[in-house]
């Protein structure tokens, strides 16, 4: 019998062997991905509990398959169960051109709080990658979700908001640096410390409990000293009030290594060796990019602004092989909401032509098993992802890239990870 997930008192989540999950199956390439995912997904639960667990999927509607059904891109029923039944996974959504709603994504992650968006960043040996050493990315990315841009407060030049606006900057706050004040959208950027704090402490309850060696607070606080720098600040702020015995700043490292006399030039070593702690560290934002090029082994939990994060997820997910890999969640670690989502686009050019790599749908369904606290059906598919590539039984996208590789439908990469599980 089906049941719904719960939160628990103690703030983990109440997870009962059938539990009823709500998906979206996404539009353009949506309802290829999704059926040759939940294939993969029911096959690894039935491997890993011999029968025991299983999950009830149960069709949500968002979208144009919503709009074509329902007149609404976002019916308040499928709204309605991502809050009854906490958990869910969708595939891509077309995003409304014209009026309303911005973006669907944005609504869900608004309406449900979900503060964190998750993008893990893990490279698959065998993946076609530009890096010379793509393996040495392994880092997960915190991205503050609700905040930032995301908030939205934007007027355009010439509506009497803007000027509003403007003559409020100018006449009220003595603002003298708008170059060309007559033509000058504007917006307005909110980082609160509420916001700042909760999602670095995600950040770094994440990285103590995956035994990950550094989180790393990255930023533009040099220029907007009072946004980005106060996210950094009120972060270095949080660490040492709420994890000071669990966490070394970037200077108590210093000085802990320089007193062990040891030479640790790899943070994974320094783990078991001084004071199993972790690094609080912070990069400018510009700066970090670089850095993630060059020294990608140097970074593990990243901890950023919206605008930052968005940029940095993409390069990182380039890095390792493209978007087309790369899962991604949506969580509230309050009150346990969590949408998981594929991070491409809908390319309805290629929609029902069974050809689109459904890993990143696939990827985000091992974030959900894990989220669950079911890890061995996350393992089983994360280890047969792994061996499929490597075998070079691939979609055309890695299909294009690699040397004596075997082209596989979508439904057929399904099958083949589905054998390897």
């Amino acid at each position: 019998m089906a049941e719904k997930i719960t939160m628990g008192s103690n703030g983990n989540l109440i997870v009962p062997d059938n539990p009823t999950l709500p998906f979206i199956e996404g539009d353009g390439i949506g309802p290829d991905i999704w059926k040759a995912s939940v294939r993969v997904f029911d096959a690894a639960v039935e491997k890993a509990y011999s029968g025991k667990k299983k999950i009830e999927w149960m069709e949500v509607l968002a979208g144009e398959k919503a709009f074509n059904q329902t007149g609404e891109w976002m019916p308040e029923a499928t709204m309605d169960a991502f809050r009854e039944y906490l958990l869910s996974i969708k595939g891509p959504l077309t995003t409304p051109v014209g009026g309303g709603i911005r973006s669907l994504n944005v609504a869900l992650r608004q309406e449900l709080d979900l503060y964190v968006c998750l993008r893990p960043v893990r490279y698959f040996e065998g993946v076609p990658s530009p890096m010379w050493q793509p393996e040495k990315v392994n880092m997960v990315i915190f991205r503050e979700n609700t905040e930032d841009i995301y908030a939205g407060i934007e007027y355009m030049t010439g509506t009497p908001e803007a000027q509003q606006l403007l003559d409020f900057l100018q006449n009220n706050l003595n603002v003298k640096n708008i170059r060309f004040p007559e033509t000058t959208s504007l917006g307005i950027k909110p980082v609160s410390k509420e916001g700042s704090e909760r999602l670095i402490r995600s950040a770094i309850e994440f990285a103590i409990t995956n035994k990950m060696p550094s989180v790393t607070i990255v930023h533009k606080g040099n220029i907007m000293k009072f946004t980005e720098g106060a996210f950094k600040n009120w972060g270095y702020e949080l660490a040492m009030r709420e994890f000071g015995n669990e966490v070394y700043t970037w200077n108590q490292w210093e000085a802990a290594k320089k007193e062990s006399g040891e030479a640790v030039a790899n943070e994974e070593l320094r783990i078991a060796r001084i004071g199993g702690k972790i690094i609080i560290k912070d990069a400018i934002a510009d700066n970090f990019l670089q850095q993630a090029l060059l020294a990608p082994q140097d970074y593990s939990v990243i901890a950023t602004l919206n605008l930052n994060g968005d940029y940095i997820s993409d390069a990182l997910a380039a890095q390792v092989g493209g978007i087309g890999i790369a899962p991604g969640a949506n969580i509230n670690y309050l009150t346990g909401h969590a949408v998981f989502e594929a991070t491409h686009g809908t390319a309805p050019r290629f929609a029902n032509t069974n050809t689109m790599n459904p890993s990143s749908v696939i990827l985000s369904g091992v974030m959900m098993l894990e989220y669950m606290g079911w890890k061995d059906a996350a393992e089983l598919i994360t280890v047969a992802i792994g061996k499929t590539i490597r075998n070079k039984k691939v979609t055309i996208d890695f299909y294009n890239l690699m040397k004596e590789a075997t082209l596989l439908k979508t439904s057929e990469f399904a099958d083949e990870i589905i054998k390897n599980l």
